[in-house]
């Protein structure tokens, strides 16, 4: 790794750089705005080169994707204090994507890539390994019983990935005319909640005759 610039303060891995350049990336974008914060900027925050920068992301988008992700955990807290009381799966699903719809994009670090306009990478993101994983350890924080309700724990993932794809959707391509709540949750609980629903035992039928 190149020691020169940092401030004279070369980082130490590759870890260590991808940190500084993402907590570089958050200092240009309250100075600036997120739309008006360039590769440059970041780089001359830094006293790096671009090149150095693109060493360790690919693209601004990329960073600011970091920046953003790096905001969700106090978003995470508040929305599991929303959905305390809710106990039903399927309800709880459907609730917590809707107050992810209403609160990320007013949400100043999670908003990023929207702001940015760089759809692209707020999907990339919302669909790695790594945020998959963040997400099946959201799901156990929900205040449900999912083993009562079929959902093992080697389901979360899949769980979590399904509803990934989905808000990114609903966040990158909004109705027109937009939603409101009720009409959104209208539609999750008609569409994706039977998914999350135990289906009911089959009730017994007539008992078998005797054979002759």
């Amino acid at each position: 790794m190149g020691h020169h610039g940092w401030g004279g303060r070369p980082p130490a891995s590759d870890a260590e750089a991808r940190q500084r350049i993402i907590d570089a990336t958050a200092r240009c974008i309250d100075r600036h705005g997120v739309t008006k914060t360039t590769l440059s900027d970041v780089a001359g925050e830094l006293g790096v080169t671009r090149q150095t920068v693109y060493r360790h992301f690919g693209r601004l988008g990329d960073i600011i994707g970091e920046v953003a992700a790096q905001g969700a955990a106090s978003f995470v807290d508040l929305m599991i204090a929303h959905l305390q009381g809710i106990t039903d799966p399927a309800e709880a699903v459907v609730e917590g994507i809707v107050f992810c719809v209403r609160t990320i994009p007013t949400e100043p670090r999670l908003s990023l890539p929207l702001q940015l306009g760089d759809t692209t990478a707020f999907g990339r993101g919302a669909t790695t390994r790594d945020t998959i994983a963040y997400g099946a350890q959201m799901l156990r924080r929900f205040p449900v019983d999912w083993a009562a309700a079929g959902i093992e724990e080697e389901d979360l993932d899949g769980l979590a990935e399904i509803i990934m794809r989905l808000l990114t959707s609903l966040l990158e391509h909004p109705s027109d005319p937009p939603q409101d709540e009720a009409r959104l949750r209208a539609f999750l609980t008609r569409w994706l909640a039977p998914a999350l629903s135990r289906p009911a035992a089959p009730a017994p039928g007539p008992p078998a005759r005797a054979e002759v």
